[in-house]
């Protein structure tokens, strides 16, 4: 009965998110403070922000913004994530491109990711950047939720491109989805029903991400594809063993969820489950250390929880320089909750703590 409740919710959440996004998307209007247009990069909407330019000014610092939404809601141009790019690009005094990526139901993996690389790869053409005025070694890459999944993904992609001349500084991962291996980290054990994003409707995200069968979700939530008998997966075990990538503050007093007999057809049905560029937290330690210095801000109540911070150490591990910026009374998806009538604390503390960083390091 909790998997039909949750599914119900996960329906409910779709409808909602369309009824939102129908009356709540916002034309690109400019203020005098900040100058909002539409484009198109390489086939793919983007939402551009620009602080007014002043005469014999330097080049700017640019941010390139990945909203989250579970790879199928939200938008770029909902006054949720329009409010975010907004105050970015005035506190940071900063050119934001916000990416308007296709969502499931119309697309699944790996378009979503092909677009935001697409439309990133087509930002960091010199031209490009010479247009917005942006200093090419002053760009971040960022993202929320899946948004950060998306942003952690195209950053390792584009570090392994050897044709790139032009590659981000810094990359900031909010609350991230990074990995499909287990669902019984400690983190989704102790959040499994915690709102906004309780696990049943992650892994549903995860299914229709994929496009797979809704019936294998229990299968998921106990680790069946992940079993010891599954051979495709022997060989990521080890970047994914939170006992040893967690600190025992957050492991406190949960077991591993490890099945010694599970289902390996799972993975035979979904190989994406084990794609780097849908998980990356799986990512070989070679392309961890391309990747720039790093930031990854993390909620207590949330079940992705151990996903930034696991990414944090195996970052640190391969020598990146990271900060791992946690809130220990916050939850999935406050950061962009911070207009009325949902202007939560939670939301302004950690936007703030995001920007100040941004602008500390960019």
């Amino acid at each position: 009965c909790h998997l039909i409740h949750y599914l119900r919710l996960s329906h409910h959440l779709i409808v909602l998110n369309y009824l939102i996004c129908t009356f709540d998307k916002l034309k690109s209007v400019s203020s005098e403070h900040i100058n909002i247009t539409d484009a198109v990069f390489d086939g793919v909407e983007v939402r551009v922000f620009e602080p007014p330019g002043k005469q014999d000014e330097m080049l700017k610092r640019s941010v390139v913004y990945i909203h989250g939404g579970g790879w199928a809601l939200a938008s770029a141009r909902t006054s949720l994530y329009n409010n975010l790019c907004r105050i970015m690009a005035e506190s940071l005094n900063a050119v934001v491109v916000s990416v308007e990526y296709r969502l499931v139901p119309e697309v699944c993996f790996p378009e979503q990711f092909h677009d935001a690389l697409r439309a990133t790869k087509h930002f960091l053409q010199p031209d490009v950047l010479a247009e917005y005025s942006v200093d090419p070694n002053r760009i971040a890459i960022s993202g929320d939720s899946a948004g950060g999944n998306l942003a952690a993904a195209v950053c390792q992609q584009l570090s392994k491109d050897e044709h790139l001349t032009i590659r981000p500084k810094l990359q900031a991962l909010i609350y991230p989805v990074l990995q499909a291996f287990d669902f019984n980290t400690p983190s989704y054990q102790q959040n499994m029903n915690m709102p906004v994003l309780p696990r049943y409707v992650m892994i549903n995200y995860w299914i229709d991400y994929f496009n797979g069968n809704h019936d294998l979700a229990h299968s998921l939530v106990i680790n069946n594809h992940t079993a010891l008998d599954v051979g495709q997966a022997l060989s990521f075990r080890g970047r994914l063993n939170w006992t040893s990538l967690l600190p025992s503050s957050f492991k406190k007093n949960y077991k591993p969820v490890v099945q010694t007999t599970g289902n390996a057809e799972i993975i035979q049905e979904i190989p994406a489950l084990l794609d780097v560029r849908a998980v990356p937290l799986l990512a070989e330690n070679e392309t961890l250390q391309l990747q720039p210095k790093t930031y990854i801000l993390t909620c207590e109540n949330d079940v992705l929880r151990d996903d930034g911070v696991m990414y944090a150490k195996r970052l640190e591990n391969a020598g990146v320089e990271v900060t791992l910026d946690h809130f220990d009374d916050c939850f999935h998806g406050c950061m962009i909750f911070t207009i009325w009538p949902t202007d939560f604390s939670a939301g302004v503390q950690t936007r703030n703590s995001y920007i100040k960083w941004l602008d500390e390091n960019l």
